[in-house]
């Protein structure tokens, strides 16, 4: 720099030049509220995550059920998911995030007082998981198309995706880990009720935002919701790179991801005998480090906890790739590595080399999943990004929640080890196919 032009600048530079590149989406007001908020109340949406999946395994004992608490959640998201993305590109996402959130709120406070009232069956925690998937397929797609709404457009929304990733999966880390000490502790009821309060926090971080976008479509436009949403749906089937991004993510849905289904089986039945020793440190001995009265809570918090850990990782990865980086190269890598790794856990009987297993396998979910996000959301227009969104949302939580249900059925037939490496080696022979048969891709 010539000394004439140091002459010229009217000060030291601003602040926001010489902040992490990692963190430039906190520049926003808006965003900074919903990372707040939103990261407490994720932690309580895990907390109850792991907690139900200990109540249900507890009520029934059987794999299959928790393979049915999953695909329950389908039912509602159908045809409120396609109708929520709908509404998010007519009317403000932050009304609709906000009614999702209170609803919600209530869901989690009558599971509390149903368990801690021991009155809980079985029947109660599906009609939970219903109401929770109702208000989760409305409120998803208004999320995922609010991200640009709060960093006021595109050129942060790569980074911005990366810090909600990383706020997801760090909750996914935390969340679980103190799932497990407070079940083992008092048992299910008190993760619910956390969970309730958590979700204060981010309704209060939506009502305190400022400037955000109104209504996309003007009143009385004469649209029917039915033609908006088939406008939509032209719009992706027209879109080759759309329908490849979400092939991906729809097909590692299925049947890579219900290993989370089925952790319960590995941490209480495959990995019990070698988790011994460290529920011992934890429960056993004349003097415990707590008191447990479920103690099988704590390996499956711990496996969970490591997946959260990784997928953190992998998230400030994702947040940290400047705007001309190759995401096309680092998706492809996610979607190799992602049933790779899930291969080589369904092998294992260590409880060590599981919980080193289980970083991997966050990491690489999170290259896979974050990015072929990211990317969809970069080529949708506006005003289209919420019924987009909830295309991409239909496709990854319906396939999701039947990859759950499935491998609960096939665990039960053929066990947790062989299921799980039956559908990674599936996910790995497609995420092959598209890295050769689609290197435009990779190119992105």
């Amino acid at each position: 720099m010539t000394s004439q032009t140091a002459q010229s600048l009217p000060g030291p530079v601003p602040k926001r030049q010489t902040a992490p590149v990692i963190f430039r989406a906190l520049r926003h007001r808006n965003y900074r509220l919903w990372f707040i908020g939103q990261g407490i109340s994720l932690i309580g949406t895990w907390m109850q995550t792991m907690a139900q999946q200990v109540l249900v395994y507890r009520l029934t004992g059987s794999a299959t059920s928790l393979g049915v608490i999953s695909v329950i959640g389908l039912i509602p998201l159908i045809p409120l998911s396609l109708w929520g993305g709908s509404i998010s590109d007519r009317i403000p996402r932050r009304n609709v995030i906000l009614v999702t959130q209170i609803l919600m709120l209530i869901q989690a406070f009558i599971l509390s007082a149903l368990t801690w009232t021991e009155k809980v069956q079985i029947w109660h925690v599906y009609v939970m998981a219903f109401f929770l998937g109702a208000a989760q397929a409305v409120d998803m797609p208004a999320r995922q198309a609010f991200t640009v709404d709060m960093v006021e457009g595109k050129e942060d929304l790569t980074n911005a995706i990366g810090l909600n990733s990383a706020m997801f999966n760090g909750a996914r880390a935390i969340g679980p880990a103190l799932a497990g000490l407070v079940v083992a502790a008092t048992g299910e009821s008190i993760a619910f009720f956390v969970n309730g309060l958590s979700f204060v926090a981010v309704i209060i971080s939506l009502l305190l935002m400022r400037n955000l976008p109104g209504a996309r479509l003007p009143p009385g436009a004469g649209v029917s919701t039915v033609s908006h949403m088939a406008e939509g749906f032209r719009y992706i089937i027209k879109k080759q790179v759309i329908l490849v991004l979400t092939s991906l993510v729809a097909l590692s849905a299925f049947l890579s991801m219900p290993y989370s289904t089925l952790m319960p089986v590995f941490a209480q039945v495959v990995l019990k005998n070698s988790a011994q020793s460290f529920v011992g440190l934890i429960c056993g001995g004349d003097q415990p480090l707590i008191h447990c009265q479920t103690p099988e809570a704590l390996p499956l918090g711990m496996l969970l906890t490591m997946v959260g850990i990784g997928a953190m990782i992998g998230a400030l990865l994702v947040a940290s790739l400047p705007q001309t980086a190759r995401r096309g190269l680092y998706l492809t890598a996610g979607n190799l590595v992602f049933p790779l790794v899930l291969l080589f856990f369904s092998a294992s009987r260590s409880f060590l080399l599981s919980l080193c297993l289980m970083l991997v396998t966050g990491i690489s979910f999170v290259m896979q999943n974050a990015l072929a996000n990211t990317m969809i959301q970069l080529i949708s227009p506006d005003e289209m990004r919420g019924r987009i969104m909830s295309f991409y949302t239909l496709t990854f939580q319906g396939m999701m929640r039947l990859g759950g249900l499935q491998a609960g059925l096939m665990s039960d037939w053929l066990g947790a080890p062989l299921t799980v490496s039956l559908g990674a080696g599936i996910s790995l022979l497609y995420g092959l196919f598209v890295a050769f048969r689609y290197p435009v891709i990779r190119k992105m």
